[in-house]
């Protein structure tokens, strides 16, 4: 039986922050002790999102946080101010930051995509990449874990395995990917989306210039002995939640359809989040949206020395506050 934590969330009313404090408080073995956000406090959580009935302390500003009365603090907050937080917390509690702060492994890079200089480089490797499956024996021993974006959960765990196994040519990969509004933040206009009910938008946005490329390749790279060159075009649709990626790859010679999935499902075998789905059974939004499950779905292409493979999840629960939980559950195992 685990030992009740007392957890902290940190930018608790945004998108990621209420959907993680409201999976929080459906667990028993968690005490929620703190609920902070940059700019508003002694409002009551439930007035934000009415499906967490849990009484809960009043939200305070973050500033406020007293890391020593925690075990655990979860930071929701946007790409630098996360850091700050971090450098004073580093060392002094366990530490799951949903932000893309601590995600990639060089400050080069972080520097470049994200417009910034990073405030504390010498703690980004002190983080590991919190992909749950993938990364299941580093998140264990860790104290400091780095939630994966959404767009990367949904392309990483079905390549991954297949770089890994030398199973796809990794030059010439096609990513398409397709999510809810609410991955791209609080601050997205959804009259871009929304301005006409009857003739509602979906677009493009960033194509090959999105912030989460480095981060696919960085991991992409780790577990294959080639350089990784692909494609990447995200697509924001007309619906609050949920995400599909669709990757079209080059399979190595002497490789088949089957032995993707063979692959898929042994690598995925002991993850009941995971499904490989070899059945005419539809993978669409609706089979994914508030849940934790990650559908992959193989199809065949017309020409049989290449492969479509479709993986869908929830971009708020799976692609990120699912899988923080995830990550607290295993750190916790450990204690």
């Amino acid at each position: 039986m685990l030992k009740k934590s007392s957890v902290a969330v940190l930018g608790s009313t945004g998108y990621v922050g209420l959907e993680l404090v409201y999976l929080l408080s459906l667990k028993k073995e968690i005490n929620i002790n703190f609920l902070g956000s940059e700019n508003n406090s002694k409002i009551n959580i439930t007035k934000i999102d009415s499906r967490i009935k849990k009484k809960l302390p009043k939200i305070k500003l973050n500033k406020e946080f007293d890391c020593n009365e925690n075990d655990i603090v979860f930071l929701c907050l946007p790409h630098k101010i996360s850091q700050t937080y971090v450098k004073k917390f580093y060392g002094k509690i366990r530490i799951i930051d949903l932000s893309a702060d601590f995600r990639l492994d060089n400050a080069i890079t972080y520097n470049k995509n994200y417009s910034i200089k990073h405030s504390c480089p010498n703690l980004l490797k002190k983080f590991v990449y919190g992909l749950y499956e993938i990364n299941y024996d580093k998140i264990k021993k860790s104290k400091y874990i780095a939630v994966p974006g959404c767009y990367p959960t949904s392309v990483l765990l079905p390549l991954i395995p297949l770089i890994k196994k030398n199973l796809i040519e990794t030059d010439e990969i096609i990513i398409d990917s397709k999510s809810g509004y609410s991955g791209a933040g609080k601050n997205f206009n959804k009259n871009n989306l929304f301005k006409f009910e009857e003739n509602l938008n979906f677009y493009n946005y960033n194509t090959n210039n999105h912030r989460h490329i480095c981060e696919i390749k960085q991991e992409l790279e780790k577990n294959s002995k080639n350089k990784v060159n692909f494609s990447f075009n995200p697509h924001i649709l007309p619906i609050f939640r949920g995400m599909m990626s669709t990757m079209y790859c080059n399979l190595k010679r002497n490789i088949s359809i089957k032995n993707v999935n063979e692959t898929l499902k042994t690598s995925y075998k002991d993850f009941e989040d995971i499904e490989i789905i070899t059945s005419d059974k539809r993978v669409d939004f609706n089979s994914v949206q508030n849940t934790n499950k990650c559908f992959i779905k193989l199809f065949n292409h017309y020409n049989s020395s290449k492969v479509i493979i479709v993986c869908l999840l929830d971009n708020l629960q799976k692609g990120a506050a699912g899988q923080a939980i995830q990550c607290m559950t295993l750190m916790n195992s450990s204690k």
